[in-house]
């Protein structure tokens, strides 16, 4: 997860003072002693905050730990989407300044169990239903971002806090039913059935799933997309790969050439395209056609894509 090799600095630990977090700083201290940081995030959303801060102080210097803490701002709305790219953003610049190999964060089987049942009940794609991934980068940054937890039960990492003799923080909004998560999360703790580990196996074949879907994409964008010559950029795109790989090479052209789009819009595209037919997305007009490739000696679709022309107004 992370190889020896790859390792430029110490590991850099999210702790917000609850169990989990917790027991990953007290595991990482006893597999790592001497080579980790930590820091500790203050959101402002509740008066109880500082003091979860200050509890992680405390364990911190009492594992002579080296320990930050972070005090960033939310922005309305989603409160917990935004919530989570303030903590991101924060745990980013952190690493940085203090020149961290990688950030760990807490997250273990019943998070990933929790994560894919929600995201199955929404119809996410399979990216969405990949989950919580062992290893990504934090956003928008080339940090590391591990996940050394997600094999664990939530129970086996609060018993050994206890076991610690310390007394983690517990925050309301876990029972709060108006997220879906809390839902979730009361669901799968009354049904035995819905066994949370394998869930989270599942939710580990999907990633994999999906990284092989990268790894063709990446190919596709290699050998089957072209820039065009001309004064204004533009692409063609020989499309002849299964719909999930078109989506993510569309996403990609369109990122070119500064636009954005979801899966779902480019999805929506790729199928028009495929018809035939032309699409506009994210500021970017792609037209659909027919070409003989020479080399192969075979007609193949081929769509090209420019900058959406500007609308005239009257």
């Amino acid at each position: 997860m992370w190889p020896v090799e790859d390792r430029s600095g110490p590991l850099g630990l999210a702790v917000s003072g609850g169990p989990d977090s917790l027991a990953l700083l007290l595991l990482a201290h006893d597999a790592l002693p001497g080579e980790i940081a930590a820091a500790s995030i203050n959101h402002g959303l509740r008066s109880e905050a500082a003091g979860e801060v200050a509890l992680v102080e405390r364990v911190c210097a009492a594992l002579l730990v080296p320990f930050t803490a972070l005090t960033v701002s939310v922005a309305p709305g989603n409160l917990q989407a935004n919530a989570r790219d303030a903590r991101y953003k924060a745990l980013g610049r952190w690493a940085r300044d203090h020149r961290l190999g990688a950030i760990a964060t807490a997250h273990h089987a019943d998070d990933q169990a929790e994560t894919l049942l929600m995201r199955l009940a929404r119809g996410s794609g399979l990216s969405g239903l990949a989950g919580v991934r062992e290893a990504t980068q934090v956003p928008g940054t080339e940090i590391a971002l591990i996940r050394p937890l997600l094999a664990m039960r939530k129970a086996e990492l609060e018993a050994l806090v206890a076991a610690a003799g310390i007394d983690p923080v517990r925050d309301p909004s876990n029972h709060d039913q108006t997220f879906d998560r809390v839902r979730v999360r009361e669901h799968l703790a009354q049904h035995e059935w819905l066994d949370a580990v394998a869930l989270a196996r599942s939710g580990g074949h999907l990633a994999e799933a999906w990284r092989a879907i990268e790894w063709y994409a990446q190919l596709d964008w290699e050998e089957m997309v072209f820039e065009e010559d001309g004064e204004e950029r533009s692409y063609r795109y020989y499309a002849n790969v299964p719909r999930a790989i078109q989506i993510e090479t569309v996403r990609r052209i369109v990122a070119e050439l500064g636009g954005q789009v979801s899966r779902s819009e480019a999805g929506r595209a790729a199928d028009r395209l495929w018809r035939g037919e032309n699409a506009s997305l994210g500021g970017v007009l792609a037209c659909s056609g027919v070409e003989r490739l020479g080399k192969v000696g075979v007609d193949m679709r081929v769509w090209r894509f420019s900058a959406e022309p500007p609308r005239t107004r009257h």
